[in-house]
Formats: structure tokens, sequence, C-alpha cells
């Protein structure tokens, strides 16, 4: 027998929280988070993780449990959501996943491992040279020449994950997305994504980014950088704590601070949305247009 599954997913900003937090005590779920930055402790306000008294006595897991200046990679998501999605299933209660980390949803619902390419010494030399001689813009470029996909859901900033696509791309023969073609069948699965107009969820993003600095997110990362983790860590290169550093080591200003976080996540609800309209098993639902009522039918179809 299959064990169950749900998975809410969507763009930045579109309020999966709180709609998953309905959900379970509906359907008496547990939440699993499938958000890369949410797992880190110390790092609350920026990337807008749910407090203990907004859980409303939710179970939650894989939140807030990894140090800033630790590694925690894609498979090691998958094998902690494999355990926690039988362990809830077990208490008989609907295990949930919710997050807008592409790779870590489908991590659970395709059948592939990141593992299969081990890392190349000399191909990252050789590619750390080219991009200290012509630019990670111009990488990134090649990246998305190559393979499109990768490209979308990755920051044109991000050198190590732009280095580590180009790595899988060289010498696994395929494209990175090609990891997603087989789907995982062993879960009796619904998949629900969260969208609305462009301009209602742009205005939410911004309206998020300013309650991030009214809420104290420039000493969150002052407190970081005083604890000793280093500006180059991939936890501190989310979207909003580069911001903010340059903004404290004086380069740019606070209202340019806070106008590039806007940017920025603007832009990278976008490439989610890019990269979850791929799947064809969302039930697609708009929080502030659509009637609750028709999704919950949905999942009473499913689960009940």
């Amino acid at each position: 027998m299959k064990e169950n599954l749900l998975v809410i997913t969507g763009p930045t900003g579109i309020g999966k929280t709180d709609l998953s937090i309905k959900i379970a005590k509906k359907y008496k779920g547990q939440i699993i988070s499938a958000d890369s930055m949410q797992i880190y402790k110390k790092m609350d306000i920026g990337t807008g993780k749910i407090k203990k008294d907004e859980m409303e006595g939710i179970d939650h897991y894989l939140i807030d449990f990894v140090n800033p200046d630790e590694d925690f990679s894609v498979d090691d998501f998958k094998k902690l959501a494999k355990e926690k999605i039988s362990y809830i299933n077990n208490k008989n209660k609907l295990p949930i996943i919710v997050g807008g980390t592409g790779l870590y949803i489908n991590s659970i619902v395709y059948d592939f491992s990141m593992q299969k390419t081990e890392k190349n010494e000399d191909f990252r030399k050789n590619l750390e040279y080219r991009i200290k001689n012509e630019g990670l813009e111009k990488i990134y470029k090649e990246l998305y020449c190559k393979d499109k996909g990768a490209a979308l859901k990755i920051h044109p900033n991000n050198k190590q994950r732009i280095i580590r696509a180009l790595e899988i791309f060289e010498f696994q023969g395929k494209k990175e997305t090609e990891n997603f073609r087989k789907k995982n069948d062993s879960y009796n699965l619904f998949m629900i994504g969260l969208n609305t107009d462009r301009e209602i969820l742009y205005e939410r993003i911004n309206k998020r980014v300013d309650k991030m600095f009214e809420m104290g997110f420039i000493d969150e990362v002052r407190e970081l950088l005083k604890e000793g983790f280093d500006e180059n860590l991939t936890s501190m290169k989310a979207i909003g704590y580069r911001e903010v550093i340059d903004f404290l080591k004086g380069n740019i200003s606070l209202d340019e601070a806070k106008e590039k976080m806007k940017q920025f996540s603007r832009n990278y609800a976008k490439r989610q949305l890019t990269w979850f309209r791929r799947d064809e098993r969302i039930f697609w639902f708009d929080p502030f247009k659509d009637k609750e009522e028709r999704l919950f039918e949905k999942i009473d179809e499913k689960f009940l």
C-alpha cells in the first residue's frame, strides 16, 4: 500500500505557510519543510521562517536544525524527508511537504539522486580560472545555453551552483534537469501549486521584505557576522543576506539593499514558477481568488 503524501509549493511570498497550517489542522497533517534556507539556525527573519506560535500546535520537521556553516545537500534532504514521510504515515497522520525549493521537492516526487556525478577538481579549477578572467556572467550564459532548465533555477551570482550544474552536464553527458523525467510513483501523491496575479504576488513580496527589516533583519545579519559566519558561506549568500552585508560594509545604501532584495525575490519567484509549471501533476490554486472548498474537495478525493 502506497504512503500518502501531500505537497504544497509555489513562489516565495505566495502564502504557502498559511495554507499548510489550515490544511494540516483539517486533515490531521504534519509538515515537512522543503526550504533550503529555513534549514539554518540563527537565520530566522531573512528566510521567513515560521515562528513557534504560528505553527498552531502542528508538528514541523526539517526546519532550524543545520548550522549556517554546515554542508547540507539535496540527498541529505531526500533521506531525512523520506524518513519523516514514513514516520508521519505510521502515526496515521498526513505528511505535508511545504516549500519552494525545486530540487528539494523534486528529490521526492521524482526518482533521482544528485550523487551520480562526483566533484572533478580539475574541471572546477578551470572554471574558477575562467570566471576570474571572463566573468561569472559569461559562464552563467554558457550554462543557460547548455541547460536552460538548470540555469533558470540558479541565481546568476551563485557561483558554486553554476559550477555544479556545468559539472553535471559535462560528466553525466546530460542535463541536470533530465534527472526529473522518471516520476516517483511510490506515493499516493497530491501536489498543490499556489499562484496568483503577478501584481498581487509582487506587492506581497515587497511588503514581506519591508516587514523583515522592521523585524530586525539587519541586526540578525550583523549578529551572524559577529559570530564568525563568513559572508562566502552558501547560507550567507541567500537573497537578502548578501544585500544587507553589502549595506553593512558601506557598499550600498539601506534603500538600495531593500530594493535589491525585492528585485531578487521577484526574480526568484519567476524562476520558481517556471520550474514548477513543468510538472503536469500539480493542481494550481489561487489562494486569493479560488474557493478553498474546491481545493478541499480535491484533497478529499485523494486521501479520504
